[in-house]
């Protein structure tokens, strides 16, 4: 802020020197140029006067007319310079620059916006707080849509700045997947991919957001970019766990107990991960044996596991639909777990496909955890949230159909209508 007040004490000054210097200069100028003319239109109509009067035989000696007129022509000379030298009085230019200054900083406090201007300096200074804020997995206290929206502005500034911060961009698109701006995200994203592609945390944020979308193009290369962070080193517990729970989702069970088999060898038996990391290892195997026994008049597996005994540590959730909804050909519903505040990002989530049977119930736990390091049974008391996705897209939301759950505690079951339609 001090270079900008400096910047706008230069601008007054160059605005009051324009203001001033006119009124020395301009006028004497002005004022000697209008007496010279003067002087000769006065001299030019006086020799013509001379020379009728000679021609009328009025003049007995008309040179020395003449000589006297030029001679009076000169004397004036003098009485010029002297004016000049008269000049204007500093007190009669004051009241003009106090004027000028006034007008020049009220339009400014009235029309310039200072105080956003001041508001949006103070946001940039909190940046590095921000920032550490939404970096730090464990902390308690997520960012609120206020501070989310400061952090956005200040990082968009600096980036303004800085535009090859390949750090800054991948923030940004961290950003945009907490608040499903799926454009903000891949946009910044892939900035972030093409300053810095060899850097494996960009890699694996790149990736996870190609896979928030759903394009199944875009998953193949999330997973290939995925799989070149694990091949170069394969102790990656982030890419790993993206790779697993991508491949859960397909229904692809063998590589998911894969994936987190590595998972559990790389962090050790003692790690307080390693529990949760064994009961994903269990439920997918379920799932293997469940599809190897199911025959053609069973139940979907998805109904199967529904029946299985629900866990302290988790939450079951009945959906059910209001008779108004009406479900698409194909499309997946979408669960999530939030914290009770209301926060965007999800603790936990699990995407099925889209069945015509409601209501269902389903069991939610640490296994659909998004970040391992955050478990789903953190929170003492959480929302759940359930959404008929019809693009695959889980970014977009425009015409899908969701509801939400009162808050609830740990190891209790609530109902989900859903019932209301995004706009």
């Amino acid at each position: 802020m001090t270079l900008f007040w400096i910047v706008t004490v230069i601008l007054v000054l160059i605005a009051g020197a324009i203001f001033v210097i006119p009124m020395y200069k301009g006028k004497e100028q002005d004022d000697v140029a209008s007496r010279d003319e003067l002087n000769k239109a006065f001299f030019k109509d006086r020799i013509s006067e001379l020379e009728e009067e000679n021609s009328e035989g009025l003049v007995v000696n008309q040179d020395e007319l003449v000589s006297e007129l030029q001679q009076s022509l000169l004397d004036d000379v003098p009485m010029q310079a002297k004016q000049q030298a008269v000049g204007i009085s500093p007190l009669m230019v004051l009241p003009g620059l106090i004027l000028l200054v006034g007008i020049c900083y009220g339009m400014y406090l009235s029309v310039g916006s200072l105080n956003k201007v001041e508001a949006w300096q103070e946001t940039v200074s909190r940046l590095p707080d921000l920032s550490k804020r939404l970096m730090d997995d464990q902390n308690a206290e997520p960012l609120s849509d206020q501070e989310m929206d400061d952090l956005t502005l200040a990082l968009r500034t600096r980036l303004h700045d800085t535009p090859n911060d390949a750090t800054g961009w991948l923030l940004l698109g961290r950003i945009g997947m907490a608040n499903r701006d799926a454009e903000t995200s891949q946009g910044a994203m892939l900035r972030a991919y093409k300053l810095d592609p060899g850097n494996p945390e960009i890699k694996v944020g790149y990736a996870q957001t190609l896979m928030l979308v759903g394009d199944p193009n875009q998953g193949d290369f999330a997973r290939q970019i995925l799989r070149s962070v694990v091949q170069r080193d394969p102790s990656d517990v982030r890419a790993l766990s993206l790779l697993a729970f991508d491949a859960f989702e397909r229904n692809e069970y063998q590589q998911a107990v894969s994936y987190w088999t590595m998972m559990k060898n790389v962090i050790g038996e003692n790690d307080p991960r390693a529990n949760m990391l064994t009961r994903s290892i269990e439920r997918a195997q379920a799932r293997i044996d469940k599809v190897s026994t199911v025959d053609v008049s069973g139940g979907s597996v998805t109904d199967k596991v529904s029946a299985v005994d629900v866990p302290a540590d988790s939450v079951t959730v009945n959906v059910a639909l209001d008779p108004a909804v009406l479900l698409p050909a194909q499309g997946f519903l979408i669960l999530s777990v939030h914290s009770a505040d209301g926060a965007p990002m999800p603790i936990a989530a699990r995407r099925m496909p889209l069945s015509s049977q409601f209501p269902i119930t389903v069991t939610l736990d640490d296994k659909d955890s998004m970040i391992p390091e955050r478990k789903m049974s953190s929170l003492s008391e959480m929302i759940v949230k359930a959404r008929i996705d019809s693009d695959g897209n889980v970014m977009t939301k425009q015409g899908d159909w969701y509801g939400q759950s009162d808050v609830l505690s740990l190891g209790t079951s609530t109902i989900v209508t859903i019932n209301k339609q995004y706009q």
